[in-house]
């Protein structure tokens, strides 16, 4: 088989859209989801988001996501969080998966996505690209299909400039959660409004 060629933008976009996002804290949840009762911290566990390959290591990108019990029913639940449901890894990379899945098979996905930097096994896009997301948006750069996520995330890294922190509610909204409504990517804030 022979080896991808991307252009070496699109490389960075993903790679600059992954890194953006190590070390965010996702700290938010208005009500508990099963009663709508009132919440109490628990704690904050570190979860993997993605695991990109920087030269010749991996890195593994961790976001800090804080756990609530609700003082109605009890129940343990997450706050805000850019994962879908039942999944190990960020929206942002599930969707690639989806995306590369739609016109290429499982086992060159994964050889496409690690040429990009982002380290998935074939049974993981596999089990990913079998599951219903509902529709995935995508914009066509350089002749292939890149999801509105990494889009998105790329440009709220660039906008945040050497050094900038994204907050959580930003990272949601870029990744098109719904719970994140709060922060609109799209529309220029100044460091004071973003908190």
């Amino acid at each position: 088989m022979r080896k991808p060629r991307f252009p070496p933008m699109v490389t960075d976009i993903v790679q600059t859209a992954l890194l953006a996002c190590d070390g965010i804290e996702f700290a938010d949840r208005l009500a508990c989801p099963a009663c709508g009762g009132a919440l109490r911290g628990y704690d904050t566990r570190k979860k993997q988001f993605a695991v990109i390959r920087e030269q010749d290591r991996e890195r593994i990108i961790h976001v800090s996501v804080r756990r609530f019990t609700c003082t109605s029913c009890g129940r343990l639940c997450h706050a805000d969080e850019p994962f879908y449901p039942d999944t190990r890894m960020g929206s942002p990379v599930i969707d690639l998966c989806v995306t590369f899945a739609c016109s290429i098979p499982f086992c060159r996905t994964a050889t496409h996505l690690s040429h990009l930097g982002v380290v998935v096994d074939r049974g993981s896009v596999r089990n990913y690209a079998k599951r219903t997301w509902g529709t995935i948006p995508t914009a066509d750069m350089f002749g292939m299909h890149l999801p509105f996520s990494i889009l998105s995330l790329s440009s709220l890294a660039a906008s945040a400039g050497e050094g900038g922190s994204i907050k959580g509610a930003e990272l949601l909204a870029a990744c098109g959660f719904p719970s994140a409504h709060r922060a609109a990517p799209h529309l220029p804030v100044t460091g004071d409004e973003r908190k």
